[in-house]
């Protein structure tokens, strides 16, 4: 059974069914890393000793019927992410050293499930843009077009899911970080409910923008994934499905906010997906949130938060990229006062969304993910922030995205086909926050 081509669910019952041993399967995807690795450069650190290890156990746990959901599946998690004793440079040359002595409750959840954690993958310096490219690991490529972007921050987790690397990757997402590399490498990225899915131990900076979440070729990976690291209670609805179909279900649409730069091939796309959904029996309502951007409130809540903790415990300017110095000049302008002005606007988004779910009675919003399909390495986007220019490569072509960090809502990126320039482009599914389930079950219909 190739890695490249197998789901987790798959690959899973094949090594419950021993039809591939833990070990077997391992070699083979560190086999595969040797040859995708030299070109798209999606690790940043290898750990192939130490998962041969967990994968001999996973084997003795198989071979005695026990282990859990994950054991023995080769996954990954990102350079952001701690894992004890593991460096966590976070692709930063000012955190080269850094080795935590803790592992966060996630990576934890997944070790103890059988998951085999072979690499740590790719991120841009403190995981702050939309591209993975480091002074300290390099530039992360595309699998479908080296010759541009991944996307970011979780840019050696889609390009790893991407290519046979581990069905299963665990991402981060403060600001699209999950959603723009799935949405740029064709591949499935889930963005839970805030908090759904635990952070800690961690980084202190981006505490209430950042969620930890599955990146994977399917819904129903994700499905899985989420099932093993997920705090799921009474109130909090679980990972099993609870639609099984588009017929007679309500779904928001909209194809622009208003102030979102959309291409005509996603555009295109976009509506052959709307005229899917018509066909299988959805009642699309065409609505929006009735807001202006909320890039300001997003930019000034994270850039601001980014110079706060870079004061309380400051780098070497010297080892800090031109482009995080930019960002912490940019959010260094910001007073508390400012901050806590862009908390009330999260608020007011906060209640806009609630309050269209309320009218329209639907069960999920639709959207482009992205405005554009992958764009070339080196590429940046000027954009405006309130009456500042800046030049960062996150602002103008991510709008769907901030608002599921600023608010909390859990939001899905997955395949809507591709582009006039053959690469992917991707269709978003957003709901209230807490309707993990409601989003994954309107994706995977979506898929199917």
């Amino acid at each position: 059974m190739e890695p490249s081509t197998s789901s987790a669910i798959e690959l899973t019952a094949a090594l419950r069914e021993r039809r591939v041993s833990a070990v077997e399967l391992l070699d083979r995807t560190i086999a595969r890393c040797e040859v995708v690795g030299a070109e798209l450069n999606p690790f940043a650190v290898e750990l192939f000793e130490r998962a041969q290890a967990q994968a001999l156990r996973a084997d003795q746990q198989l071979k005695r019927g026990t282990g859990g959901a994950l054991c023995g599946l080769p996954v990954t998690v990102k350079d952001s992410q701690w894992l004890a004793g593991i460096p966590c440079a976070n692709g930063s040359r000012a955190l080269a050293n850094f080795v935590p002595r803790q592992t966060c409750a996630a990576i934890e959840r997944l070790e103890a499930a059988g998951a085999v954690v072979f690499a740590k993958t790719t991120c841009p310096e403190f995981g702050l843009v939309g591209i993975t490219d480091s002074t300290i690991y390099g530039r992360t490529a595309n699998p479908w077009d080296p010759a541009r972007t991944p996307g970011g921050s979780s840019g050696g987790a889609a390009v790893a899911v991407a290519t046979g690397l581990g069905a299963l990757s665990l991402g981060g997402d403060g600001g699209g970080s999950i959603r723009i590399p799935a949405a740029f490498c064709g591949i499935v990225g889930f963005k839970p409910s805030f908090g759904l899915i635990p952070r800690e131990p961690c980084f202190p900076s981006w505490r209430s923008l950042v969620s930890y979440g599955p990146m994977t070729r399917s819904v129903a990976d994700a499905r899985l994934m989420l099932s093993v690291v997920g705090d799921f209670n009474g109130t909090t609805p679980g990972p099993g499905a609870d639609i099984d179909s588009l017929a007679g279900l309500k779904l928001l649409v909209s194809e622009d906010f208003g102030f979102v730069p959309l291409d005509d091939d996603v555009r295109t796309r976009f509506d052959e997906v709307l005229s899917m959904l018509e066909a299988a029996g959805a009642e699309l309502v065409f609505d929006n949130p009735q807001l202006p951007s909320s890039v300001e409130a997003w930019a000034i809540t994270a850039t601001y938060d980014t110079w706060l903790h870079e004061q309380e415990s400051p780098h070497d300017p010297e080892e800090l990229e031109e482009t995080t110095r930019a960002i912490l000049e940019f959010g260094s302008q910001f007073t508390e006062a400012d901050f806590l002005a862009a908390q009330a606007q999260r608020e007011s988004i906060r209640k806009a969304y609630a309050a269209m779910f309320e009218r329209t009675e639907a069960v999920a919003l639709v959207t482009p993910t992205l405005g554009c399909e992958a764009f070339p390495h080196g590429r940046v986007h000027p954009e405006r922030v309130g009456d500042t220019p800046i030049e960062l490569p996150w602002l103008d072509w991510g709008g769907f995205l901030y608002d599921a960090n600023l608010t909390g809502m859990p939001a899905c990126a997955l395949p809507m086909g591709l582009g006039d320039d053959g690469l992917p482009v991707s269709l978003q599914v957003m709901a209230p926050p807490g309707r993990d389930t409601r989003v994954l079950d309107v994706a995977e219909q979506i898929e199917s």
